[in-house]
């Protein structure tokens, strides 16, 4: 294969629409923009957001409070929730995913202290609450933090 002979695959150069280059070009007089109003002027169109001078979305819908877009979000589970697991299992995201207990993870998983726990496992998570932990170590299995 030679240089020369290279040539670009079929359909993949599409040539570029020439506007305002006389009515036999389809696209001459008011190239394309229609007559007068905003968008047929230079400089003209309105701005993103912009609905007619109706009041725009953004400002028709209530505000209220703070959302913290940095906050740490945790999937949670109850200490009741981990009865369904044989003694001496060991706790983990992958097997609370797989179990069906927690869906997403997000930035972690934390085990609220809900119900009683009568199984004796090592649980590791993100977080604990303190009932949590309490209640684990008191049926004799781990609270471990990741």
């Amino acid at each position: 294969m030679k240089i020369h002979e290279l040539t670009p695959a079929a359909d993949s150069n599409k040539a570029v629409k020439r506007i305002g280059r006389g009515h036999g070009s389809g696209n001459g007089k008011t190239a394309g923009k229609g007559h007068k109003g905003q968008n047929a002027r230079s400089g003209g169109g309105v701005r993103i957001g912009f609905e007619g001078g109706q009041m725009p979305l953004a400002r028709r819908i209530p505000k209220r409070g703070f959302n913290n877009i940095f906050a740490t979000k945790y999937a949670v589970v109850n200490v009741s929730d981990l009865n369904q697991f044989k003694d001496g299992t060991v706790v983990d995201t992958e097997l609370l995913k797989a179990s069906g207990l927690v869906k997403k993870e997000y930035d972690g998983i934390k085990v609220l202290g809900n119900g009683e726990l009568t199984s004796q496992l090592t649980v590791k998570a993100a977080k604990f609450s303190q009932s949590a932990a309490e209640k684990i170590e008191k049926a004799g299995g781990k609270a471990e933090v990741m």
